[in-house]
Formats: structure tokens, sequence, C-alpha cells
């Protein structure tokens, strides 16, 4: 493959024309931001959404990757002087690193393995006699007499042949051809195989996989990764399950193809490159791609599920009371304004003794009374279900305007142990930072959720167990991709909100922070160009996404980028309008009333401009200010407790979804256990994913198939309440 080609190989791979993956590489060559891009190049990329140019950038720096790898290894063979023509001709038509690794195999530098002693002590040319097949009659041993040698260490025509044998099961071993063929065996009638490697009361987690196999086709991620941890926890003996006697039968025939006097030599080599060299080879590759597919789909989902949380509607204009339950050190209480000022502490005993649950609930009923909360964010760690229990109980018997929500709590106690919050909090003690991560995270989930590592926060499966690099990369690109999308108010946002967006890293982040505490608030965005080490290149990156509520000019408001506010003028004049009519409320009325009846495609031919950009430009006219997370449905918040009792096999309840897995769906509905929606539960239509049917954050209403209360499981069934 040749550079140059590269365009419409990722093309044809992603259903895009070349040039679309020639422009979004330049871009991105050129220090361009994936968000950037996607918002504001839509004439250069053809329209390209972020996902599709992640893609690219992928797929174009791989191929790139695979071209420099063919080129080290022509390089490597020719210095060894065994590049031939037809060689290097594979190894320019090779499509796939697999498949280019295969053919350098027999060229890559090794240790000193038994073939390579025996080439040493000259039994090479009996090698390739007996590869040869060309002899018809003799005696073997009587052949390999004329190789003995003492002083190379071959003492019998007997150990001669043993050498030559060596040989051949390496060279046989490291055919590519050979290789391939058993590949496709082992991923077409291969099985990973598992039993216990302890006594089953000490591998409870695992008596799934006590006696498991599974065709290697079919496994599902979750389940490689459970058995992977399974092994690695010396809880299970895994193994890759197949017909090895048909495959050496098959490696064989395609070794043995004549008559010859060393056929039975052959085939005792084969038999042994494969059970020494060639299956462990290939078991240990095909086990590693398993648990590289498993890692990428349980990334996949992670980020997806992630994606979803960050973009929950914030709950904006209450005051919140966050309660961070626990049993024997209490439960943490802090209430904050609607802007998230902690407006007070405290520390609840609700499970203790009635005394102290009386006095928990004279303090929760006087904060109530005192700062106006509307509602309350409970964590649904330890002792949840007792916190619920006590405020449901509050709001029924005091009458209290009040609802209340269960909220996702992980990270929290990672958030309240940092220097991040330390800093933010600096008066409270790290118990209590908890309460009041807890309480923000329900007023605006993206704004306080990017102050914890994105790993702590478990809407995932067997995130712990995949490559934490990847994770980590995956993660970092869902957040800046949601920043971006949501947008973020300048002159209020935090520096750990302002290193997601495009352009920004952390040090400019502080940098814009500390410009607005010596300096006030910022006016318009063309300030930012005075913030140290923000010069021109990242003001283009980032301008786009910062907004400025009470700025100079109205545009500053919108997800116009500071390069179109002229397009932005003449297109707002060709309505009649001009910029300034964006901060008169009467005039900004009729301006959206004209608005739909704009044609974006004659606008841009008058004006010389991408339809694209005028497109997005009315869009943003449209709202100046609004918040995309406005568009979706509300969490659900509730006034009364549940209790499992209550609950019948048969009956409907309304649930939040709390997390998607590859095997299906947990969701809160109001008890102490979530509910699990096993996939099959899910749709009578088909899907290939249960995200394709629900995300985090959903409110649905599930129909109660079963309930175990000694194991604490309830099954629910979505497609099934939709008939009820």
């Amino acid at each position: 493959m040749l550079v140059n080609e590269i365009p419409s190989v990722v093309a044809r791979e992603l259903g895009i024309r070349p040039a679309q993956v020639e422009a979004t590489a330049r871009l991105l060559d050129e220090g361009n931001t994936v968000p950037f891009i996607a918002r504001y190049r839509k004439e250069a990329t053809g329209e390209l959404d972020e996902e599709k140019i992640r893609s690219v950038e992928e797929r174009v720096q791989y191929l790139r990757n695979f071209i420099k790898r063919q080129e080290e290894i022509l390089a490597s063979i020719a210095e060894q002087g065994k590049l031939t023509p037809e060689m290097e001709t594979a190894i320019r038509a090779a499509a796939k690193l697999q498949e280019l690794e295969d053919l350098y195999l027999p060229f890559r530098p090794k240790k000193r393995t038994r073939a390579q002693i025996a080439r040493e002590r000259g039994l090479e040319p009996l090698a390739e006699l007996m590869l040869a097949q060309t002899m018809a009659a003799g005696d073997p041993l009587a052949v390999a007499a004329a190789y003995v040698d003492g002083e190379k260490g071959v003492a019998s025509a007997e150990e001669a042949l043993a050498g030559a044998q060596d040989i051949v099961a390496e060279t046989v071993s490291e055919r590519a051809d050979i290789r391939a063929m058993i590949r496709k065996q082992l991923w077409s009638g291969g099985e990973i195989a598992t039993a216990m490697a302890v006594p089953e009361a000490a591998g409870q987690e695992f008596l799934n996989y006590r006696e498991y196999r599974e065709p290697v086709r079919r496994i599902p991620s979750h389940r490689l990764l459970a058995v992977n941890r399974g092994e690695r926890k010396e809880v299970l003996k895994v193994e890759l399950a197949t017909a090895h006697e048909a495959n050496i039968d098959m490696v064989a025939r395609a070794v043995v193809t004549r008559p010859s006097i060393f056929a039975d030599c052959l085939r005792a080599a084969v038999a042994d490159g494969y059970k020494r060299l060639l299956f462990p080879s290939l078991e240990r590759e095909i086990r590693n791609q398993l648990t590289e597919n498993s890692e990428k789909q349980a990334i996949r989902v992670f980020g997806l599920n992630l994606r979803q949380l960050l973009l929950a509607p914030p709950l904006a204009g209450h005051t919140v009371m966050g309660l961070d339950p626990g049993y024997r050190t209490g439960c943490k209480m802090a209430v904050i304004s609607p802007t998230g000022a902690v407006l007070t502490t405290s520390t609840l005993y609700i499970t203790a003794s009635d005394n102290q649950r009386r006095q928990a609930a004279e303090t929760v009923l006087a904060a109530v009374k005192r700062h106006g909360v509307t509602l309350v964010s409970i964590g649904n760690g330890t002792a949840s279900y007792e916190t619920e229990e006590f405020v449901a109980g509050l709001i029924a018997s005091h009458g209290l305007a009040v609802r209340y929500l269960i909220a996702n709590e992980a990270g929290a106690s990672v958030y309240s142990a940092s220097k991040l919050a330390k800093d933010e909090l600096p008066d409270l003690d790290v118990t209590l930072r908890g309460a009041v991560s807890i309480a923000r995270r329900v007023e605006d989930p993206l704004a306080e959720l990017v102050k914890i590592d994105p790993k702590s926060i478990g809407v995932g499966q067997y995130q712990h167990d995949v490559d934490q690099k990847e994770l980590g990369a995956t993660l970092t690109n869902v957040v800046e991709s949601c920043v971006n999308h949501v947008g973020v108010e300048l002159n209020t946002a935090s520096a750990e909100l302002l290193t997601y967006v495009a352009g920004i890293n952390a040090s400019v982040a502080k940098n814009i922070v500390a410009r607005r505490d010596e300096s006030g608030p910022f006016a318009d965005r063309k300030q930012l160009l005075k913030v140290p080490r923000l010069g021109q290149a990242t003001f283009t990156q980032c301008a786009g996404f910062l907004r400025l509520a009470g700025g100079v000019n109205p545009l500053d408001n919108t997800p116009v980028h500071p390069e179109s506010y002229h397009l932005a003028a003449a297109i707002l004049a060709k309505l009649g309008f001009t910029v300034s009519d964006l901060a008169d409320r009467e005039k900004l009325t009729k301006l959206q009333g004209e608005l739909p009846k704009a044609d974006a495609a004659a606008l841009a031919a008058a004006l010389g401009a991408g339809e694209p950009t005028v497109r997005d430009i009315l869009a943003a006219l449209a709202k100046p200010g609004r918040d995309p997370r406005e568009d979706l449905p509300p969490p659900l918040t509730r006034k009364n407790i549940v209790k499992l009792s209550d609950l019948a096999v048969g009956s409907v309840v309304r649930g939040t979804v709390h997390n998607v897995t590859d095997f299906g769906v947990f969701v809160d509905i109001g008890v102490k256990t979530n509910g699990l929606v096993h996939r099959s539960e899910l749709s009578d239509r088909p899907f290939r994913h249960p995200l394709d049917v629900v995300s985090v954050g959903d409110v649905i209403d599930c129909l109660i198939l079963g309930i175990d209360e000694g194991r604490g499981r309830i099954s629910l069934s979505l497609k099934k309440a939709k008939g009820k």
C-alpha cells in the first residue's frame, strides 16, 4: 500500500468519499480538534460528525503505521540478504498487520530456539532435503549419517535427524499460508473452555463457568472478560479447545505432498511443531484478539453510557439538599443554592437510636424551611434505602413541597479527597464534600461530573478489566464531546470544565480563571486573546464553544463562531434585523417567528457562504443561550418510597435506567435493589445492543417478571410492559 492510497481505502471502509478523508486528515494534521472540525468545518468535511471524524483519524493513523511497518520489514529482510522480488510483492500486497507479521515471522530475529541450534550445527541442508521430498527410496538414517559432526555437537544420525526435524517444525509453523489455515480453523471451530482451578466454595463468583464451553466466534464480550478475570484470579483454568489431531492432519496434508523416505519424519515434525509452536502461538493470538475486541466493546458501552449521564438535563432553579448515606459515620447533609453555593451542612444519624433519628428529622426540617429546599438528592450507596425511607416519611408526615431522587454517587468519594475539592471547599470536612457533590450533580450533571475521573463514574461493565490507557482516552473524548456539545459559560466555568473545551489545556484553563478573578468577568470573546498562552490558534479552536450570557455582543452567547460574525450579521440583515436585536426580547420574538421561513440554500447562495454554516447560524439565532439538554425529559423524582413487599409479579412500575450492559439493563424502580431487564425482554424488534433500545437516564415503564427476595433480584420486562 502507498500513502496516496490511504484516502480511498478509508473512504471505502467508512462509506464516505475520498475527498472527505483527505480534508479531515489535513485538518487533523494541522492541529485542529475533533469538536472544532465537526462543528465549524462542515463544508470541508462534507458534514462528517464527530464519530466519523474520529474513525477517519483512527484508520488513517493505523494505515500510516502499517505502511511504516511495511518499510521496516522490507528493510530488515533486505539487510539479511533474503529479500526476493516475490517476498517484496507479497509484503506490499498485504492488507492487514497480522498478514504482514506472518510474512515477516521467518525473518524475525529470535532467541536461540531448538531450530536455531540445529542450524548452527549445520543441519539446515538436511531439513531442506526433507522438505524437498525428492528421495523416493532409501533409509533416512543413512542420509542423516552424512551430517554427523562431533565438533558441532551432532554425535549420531539420530541426532542429525532430530535436529533437522526441529528446523522443519519451526519452518512449517512459520509458513504464512499454514498459519492462516489453522487460524481460520480455530476461529470457526474453536471453543473457549473453562474449569474450576479451586474448590467451588472458594470460587462462588465464577460458578457459572465451572464447566463452560462457548464457540470462539460467538462468545460475547462480557463473558470473555468474566472468564479472563477468573483466570487472572487463578479461580478458572481456561483453554482454547479444538480438534488437535484433525488440525495436525490438515497441516501434514499441506506439507507432505508426495511419496518420500522422509514422509514419516515430516509428519512427526509437523505434529511436534503444531503442539510446541504453532498452536500455542495462535492460541495466544486469538485469545489476545478476543480480549482486545471485548475490551473495545466494553469501552464503547462505557463511553455511550457516560455520554448519556453527562448530558442528563440539569434540574436548574432548585435549592438542593444532598444526602450522602452511611451507617456508622452517619448520613452527610449539604444544602446548596441554585447557583451551587453551600448554604449549610450537617451529619444525620438516621439509622441509630430513636432520639438521634428525631434530631436528624428536626435538622432536615429546619434546613428545608430556612433555605427553601425543593429537591433532595440521595446518594445510591450504603444505607441509601434507609435514607430514602427517612426522607419519604418526612415528606408524607409534614406535607413538604419537596421531591427527591436517587443520584448515582459513583466518584463522589474520589472527588471529596481530591486537591480540587479541597481547593473548592477548603472549610468543609472531606466527608461533607461528597454530599455537596451529590447535590451539585443534580443541578448540573456535566459541570460536576467533569471534576471526577471518568473511570470512577460507574456506568460501565468490567471497566477495571480493560486496557486502562485506551479506556481513559475514550472517556476523555466522550467528556470533551459532551462539554463542547453543550457549550461552557466563560464567566462561571471551573478550570476543570474549561480544560475539556476544544483547544484549551489545563494551564490555559487556569490562566482564564486567574484573569477572570483578577480583572473581573469577560465582556466579550475577544478578551480571551489577552489570556497568557492563549494565542490565535487556541482562540480559533475554543471561541465558538464558550458562551457569554451578559456579553457586549449578543452573538457571544450563541454557538456562532467569531469568524462567522460578519456572515451572521449579513443573514440578519437579509431578514430585516440587526445583531443588537438579539438582545431585545420583543425583536428577538419577531426574529424567531421569521427564522422558520428562511431558506438556508438561498441565503447561502446570495451571500457566497456554505449552506451547512448558514443552517447552523440560523439554528443558533433562533435560541441564543440555549442549552441543548433542555430538549431532554427531566429525571424521575419521587415523593413516596416503594417497598419490595409492595411489588407484585405482573405489575408495571416506572423506573430510571441506571446502567446499560451487553446482557441487559439495570433499572432503579425505587427499591433497594435495581431490577434487571435482560436483553431478551427489551424489545420484540431486532436490535444489536441494548443501547439501541434504551440509554442511561431514560425513564421507562417495566413489567415485573419475578422477585427473588433471598438473592435480592428483580426481573423486569420492557417489551411486555408495552402490552399492558
